[in-house]
């Protein structure tokens, strides 16, 4: 699809992919390499979704907590293909060791790789273009209309994959959603991340060693010498005597991609909903104030800040939770600190439970027993209510606790891959989605390197 000057008002694809984030471009990568004619629709004038639109880096975790790998396909492939152009080192130790791995990426480098692969996939993509509408006849989507520079554009499709993190094709269409944690729906807080340069990791690596009652960390000290330094929590000294008014308990920041910068994951918005528009509006407003006290904290109060600056704010305020559909299964906290699998499992996680406190200072964190794995079914990304649409990505149906879990990336790109792949299985089996062949699904998804 090339643009020729003249408005094309009317598209038609196999699939219709919505959100251009990891979990979506693994569901178009998915869709196309299968045959599909697939379209990916992306708000922004470039793909990455959270990881680019707001700066979440890095990408935490492809493993387990005993270091196995348990997220594969298409997702490993991004990871291989990034090492590859210089984008990623790859998995590294998680010296903050709240995970065994955690991945760096060079945000600009996966921005164009995600395009080289939905083109080498024959996939259609269409930035600046926002869906406002969703049409149903019976019980299924037989349209949805994009908000464009250009005028409005009807797009439709046989099959649709709502990878958009708000749950907002489901929610347009009809199908039943859920928001937030079931006794007030509130939802976990929003964070403007940012970037700083010039800061001395060396001289960071060294107040570590001499004092590690500050900081929270497995990695033994004697260990640091030998392993980059991926991550920092704690400085709680420092945070606790500063007075900065932000409602969290603690400085965390993550190294990279150069050798002198950090991502900075400290500011917190709480109270407000990142679905309504005004809400959004305050939390720009308040993220972007938070970012400069934090700052200048840093600079002030933590050895290794005091020539560092601020490099790069994210695009939007980032966003851990809205809506999720109510689908065919909801995940539970209690299937993910079991490590349960199922008959219907299309993926596995290996990242703990992590729920940002809506209200509060602090993070809910569990460890997943048995292997360090849990499973993901297939039902979590079937929703009720509408016959030809698939779900992947942060919106699948869980409930809010366990969404701190199947919400990071790596999760997100699992999810995304097998919604993407059961789609245009659906399509050729001539079965809704609901009504697929489990073992026709796991099978696709083994043979594309799917752990399962």
């Amino acid at each position: 699809m090339k643009g020729s000057g003249v408005l094309k008002e009317k598209l038609e694809y196999d699939v219709v992919v919505v959100g251009g984030g990891p979990a979506g471009i693994n569901a178009a990568i998915a869709s196309g390499r299968m045959g599909a004619k697939t379209l990916l629709i992306e708000r922004y004038g470039f793909l990455g979704g959270m990881s680019t639109v707001a700066l979440v880096y890095p990408w935490m975790t492809f493993h387990t907590s005993s270091g196995k790998q348990v997220i594969k396909g298409i997702a490993q492939e991004i990871v291989e293909r990034l090492m590859a152009c210089g984008g990623s080192p790859g998995h590294l130790r998680d010296t903050v060791g709240f995970t065994n791995t955690v991945t760096p990426y060079h945000p600009e480098k996966y921005k164009i790789l995600a395009l080289e692969m939905l083109e080498e996939a024959k996939v259609d993509v269409l930035v600046h273009s926002f869906v406002d509408k969703v049409e149903v006849e019976g019980n299924s989507i037989t349209s949805i209309h994009l908000t464009t520079k250009s005028g409005s554009i009807h797009v439709t499709g046989k099959s649709f994959v709502d990878t958009s993190g708000d749950a907002d094709i489901a929610y347009l269409s009809g199908a039943p959603c859920l928001k937030g944690r079931e006794s007030d729906h509130k939802t976990q807080p929003m964070t403007m991340k940012f970037r700083m340069r010039g800061v001395d990791l060396n001289k960071v690596k060294q107040v570590m060693k001499e004092n590690p009652s500050n900081f929270y960390k497995k990695t033994p000290i004697n260990e640091l010498d030998e392993l980059p330094l991926t991550g920092v929590q704690g400085f709680y000294k420092e945070w606790n005597e500063s007075g900065v008014p932000i409602n969290r308990d603690q400085v965390l920041f993550f190294a990279g991609p150069e050798e002198d910068e950090v991502l900075v994951n400290c500011t917190r918005v709480q109270g407000l909903d990142g679905t309504n528009v005004f809400d959004l509006t305050e939390g720009e407003k308040e993220g972007r104030k938070q970012v400069l006290m934090m700052a200048d904290f840093l600079k002030e109060k933590v050895p290794g800040f005091e020539k560092a600056s601020i490099s790069a704010v994210g695009t939007q305020i980032g966003i851990r939770e809205t809506r999720r559909i109510d689908g065919q299964y909801s995940l539970t906290i209690e299937d993910v600190i079991a490590g349960r699998k199922y008959e219907d499992t299309i993926a596995l996680s290996g990242y703990p439970v992590d729920i940002h406190d809506p209200t509060g200072k602090g993070v809910q964190a569990n460890d997943i027993q048995g292997d360090g794995s849990y499973g993901i079914p297939y039902r979590c990304l079937v929703p009720k209510g509408i016959n030809n649409l698939l779900v992947g990505g942060r919106c699948i149906s869980t409930t809010h606790e366990a969404l701190a879990t199947t919400r990071l990336s790596p999760s997100c790109m699992a999810t995304g891959q097998a919604a993407g792949t059961a789609a245009v299985l659906s399509l050729k089996e001539r079965v809704h989605p609901k009504d697929l062949n489990i073992s026709l699904l796991r099978a696709r998804l083994s043979e594309n390197g799917v752990v399962l």
